[in-house]
């Protein structure tokens, strides 16, 4: 029978051990002694560009009990980023390319059993020009960061070795509310003489009790891998139906050789039915559900992706807490531990590979991009939460060519090829045109747009979706991202675009969800992001390697006041909350008091003496002039609603002057402000230019001018040494008005008009 043995403790760690040969005798007693999961970039990997990158390795020493010997022997990896070579007793059992997914080694040849093995594992997290990500908005963190385990199986087992997956997928054919005829695909391996055996498999509903079964005799030649397929029907199927009733059954699937079973798994899945419609947007199981979305970077600070079971739990819950019905799992595999509580929970989700911002200059076909998704896919497949396969995320960003779209179109057909019960989608970044081709080539199709933070305001959602959805009828559309900078330092009573104030972040959001809500043709919306997480490429608003767009602080201590406005919409659990708490000491005789609730009517006192009371259609509840004594002010809202008593207390300091800290520091600007050095032109004058596809112009790409040496040295004079810049390679695809568009107070009109006098200048 099969055993699985956690290998997580006892290992040793060194970044600058240099192992040219892998003797079991290496010296090893001045590693540091560590426990897995780990990361070397735990605390660095979020405080700037300077993360430590570059192979490290880890060694431990176990002994294998003798009455293992007969059997086949695994090593397996769940996570460990991003190129991982592993050895056992200095002989090399191979290499796994990719950061994300599980993976195994059969070591059974190079294993010795009753004395002691030396296991050792090199890692590397340097970005390679044939590993995914090439670039992209967050850390990439080194490190064996989940769990490592022993198999030990019988030589007839079900396939160990097929892209790390369990071997055994339960395909829905056909589900209803009558039936559900599934497939149980099974991948047999034989690596002995030839063996007759029995698969049998039991459908078990949550109270254990068999539903169905199904049983085949399989011969399998020596070494022989066979797939072996078992029809099965439930008949009046209790649906997974979301968070409304997540339910699972399992299969409990086995190979008996005589009396003897050799190899057994147990599989939960659960059974259900959907759809988009281009109109009416998500259906699950025939009823409209509503897709209220929130994005996920499995990072947490000081632990990097280094996180345990303990961590995924709170992550769920708060996510549960806000109310969110679907998660976009960002932008790669993650943990088997969280996709099952998404099972559990009832999360639809958005699963994806890391084919994000650019492609590789160097190897068009994708070879890696490919292997990442199968990995998932087959790793995944019976997580009946999954229902969406994210093939690309802003790949755009690394420039046009035929061979990223030829392989875009790939990468789509290789999903329905190995999944054709779920739906493609990818997340177009928002520069793509609304007739764009690339809004054809998945089931449905989502966009990453900030409106209101890296260009216009927020308002102009409105029309770019109804623009959108006119031009595009057919298009199953959803806001794959959305989002603008909170950072809890900063607050302001008339909160602007980029002034990164928790006052801006929550009326970003209040705004932008009144537009989404409005729109029932949007199949999702996915915050972005309901945590910040570590962005090594990141220096702005004073925060140095992080993105502030969560709804929850780094660290998960703290919810900003955003978290409280989707609750509101979307939770349907009671309570009030008072926004701007942190913005304390006030300068100002008299205030406006926010609150958000999902209660229906909320009374206002302030140091005691009740003021007002205040209802509302869409959980806003605003209170003006409300004064304030000079020095301590306590103000409460209170809302009886079902003989419940539901409050909240806030206190506000009146001072004299305005408090310094709560102004974002302007020198640290935005994203694209920190790609350049941006220079001060004054005495320039605007005058008419002629412009045409033969010469140089900010209508290019970055890259494409760089690749000119005169065009390249006009960009230079203007905006520094572009290609040192870490930023370069997510920005060399973008055209230059395509920046000015993100960040029109850097790009000015001067700016722009001295860059094409000059490139104009210079011929293609």
């Amino acid at each position: 029978m099969r055993k699985k043995i956690q290998m997580n403790y006892s290992w040793k760690f060194s970044k600058q051990a240099d192992i040219s040969a892998m003797e079991r005798t290496h010296n090893d007693s001045s590693w540091e002694a560590i426990t897995l999961p780990h990361t070397w970039n735990a605390i660095d990997g979020a405080n700037g560009f300077d993360f430590y990158k570059g192979a490290c390795w880890y060694r431990k020493s176990f002994v294998l009990d003798p009455i293992a010997k007969g059997n086949r022997v695994f090593i397996e990896f769940e996570g460990s980023n991003s190129i991982t070579d592993v050895y056992i007793n200095g002989q090399h059992l191979g290499q796994h390319r990719g950061g994300y997914s599980t993976f195994r080694f059969d070591m059974t040849d190079a294993i010795e059993y009753g004395t002691e093995n030396t296991l050792s594992v090199q890692v590397d997290n340097t970005v390679v020009d044939d590993v995914y990500p090439q670039m992209a908005d967050f850390t990439f963190f080194g490190g064996i960061y989940r769990n490592v385990n022993l198999i030990i199986a019988n030589p007839v087992h079900f396939d160990l070795m097929d892209y790390g997956s369990t071997g055994v997928y339960v395909i829905q054919d056909d589900v209803s509310h009558e039936k559900a005829a599934l497939t149980i695909k099974s991948k047999l391996t034989n690596d002995e003489e030839d063996k007759k055996v029995r698969l049998w498999a039991d459908i078990l509903d949550a109270d254990g009790r068999t539903v169905a079964y199904a049983a085949k005799e399989v011969v399998l030649t020596a070494g022989e891998t066979q797939e072996v397929e078992l029809p099965v029907i439930i008949q009046n199927p209790t649906l997974w139906n979301g968070m409304q009733n997540a339910y699972m059954y399992k299969v409990n699937i086995s190979l008996n050789s005589f009396n003897d079973t050799i190899d057994e798994l147990s599989i939960p899945f659960g059974v259900r039915f959907f759809e988009v419609d281009a109109d009416k947007g998500f259906f699950l199981n025939g009823e409209h559900l509503d897709l209220h979305g929130v994005s996920r970077h499995q990072d947490r600070k000081d632990m990097g992706w280094a996180i345990t079971p303990k961590e995924h739990e709170e992550d769920m819950a708060l996510i549960k807490e806000v109310g969110a019905t679907s998660i976009r799992l960002a932008h790669y595999q993650h943990d088997q531990y969280f996709y099952d509580l998404c099972d559990q929970e009832g999360m639809v989700i958005w699963a994806e590979i890391p084919f994000i911002s650019v492609m590789s200059k160097t190897e068009l076909e994708g070879i890696n991009a490919k292997q990442q998704m199968i990995e998932l896919i087959r790793q995944n497949f019976n997580h009946p939460s999954i229902m969406f396969w994210g093939i690309q995320n802003e790949i755009q960003i690394g420039g046009e060519t035929p061979a990223l779209r030829k392989l875009v179109s790939e990468l789509n057909a290789l999903t329905k090829q190995e999944d054709p019960t779920r739906l493609t989608t990818m997340a177009n970044v928002m520069f793509v045109e609304d007739d764009d081709d690339y809004n054809k080539v998945t089931d449905v199709i989502g966009y990453n747009k900030y409106y209101g933070w890296y260009n216009g305001k927020a308002e102009d959602f409105a029309d770019w979706l109804d623009g959108f959805h006119q031009t595009n009828p057919t298009a199953k559309l959803c806001i794959s991202e959305y989002g603008a900078e909170g950072i809890l330092q900063y607050h302001n009573n008339q909160p602007a675009v980029k002034d990164y104030t928790e006052e801006y972040h929550a009326l970003y959001h209040e705004i932008v969800w009144n537009i989404f809500a409005k729109r029932p043709f949007l199949w999702a919306t996915y915050v972005w992001n309901m945590f910040d997480f570590g962005a090594n490429i990141r220096d702005e608003g004073g925060v140095l390697g992080r993105n502030n767009k969560g709804l929850i602080t780094y660290d998960r201590k703290i919810k900003k006041d955003a978290f409280y406005m989707y609750k509101a919409n979307w939770s349907n659990e009671k309570f009030v909350h008072i926004t701007s708490k942190r913005y304390i000491d006030r300068a100002d005789e008299a205030i406006q008091v926010k609150v958000y609730s999902n209660c229906d009517n909320v009374t206002l006192y302030a140091n005691g003496v009740e003021l007002a009371t205040s209802s509302s259609e869409n959980h806003i509840f605003t209170f003006e002039n409300v004064a304030l004594l000079k020095g301590f002010n306590a103000i409460k809202v209170v809302s009886q609603q079902d003989g419940q008593t539901y409050e909240d207390t806030a206190h506000f300091n009146q001072v004299a002057e305005a408090n310094p800290s709560y102004t974002a520091p302007v020198e640290e600007g935005g994203i694209v402000k920190n790609w350049f050095q941006v220079p001060v032109l004054e005495d320039v004058k605007i005058e008419p230019l002629i412009i045409t596809d033969d010469v140089y112009s900010t209508r290019c790409t970055l890259g494409a001018i760089m690749e000119n040496d005169a065009a390249r040295a006009v960009l230079e004079s203007y905006l520094g040494n572009l290609s040192e810049n870490p930023m370069f390679g997510m920005a060399s695809g973008m055209k230059v008005d395509t920046l000015a568009s993100l960040a029109s107070d850097i790009f000015n009109e001067k700016l722009i008009y001295i860059l094409n006098k000059e490139l104009t200048q210079i011929g293609k």
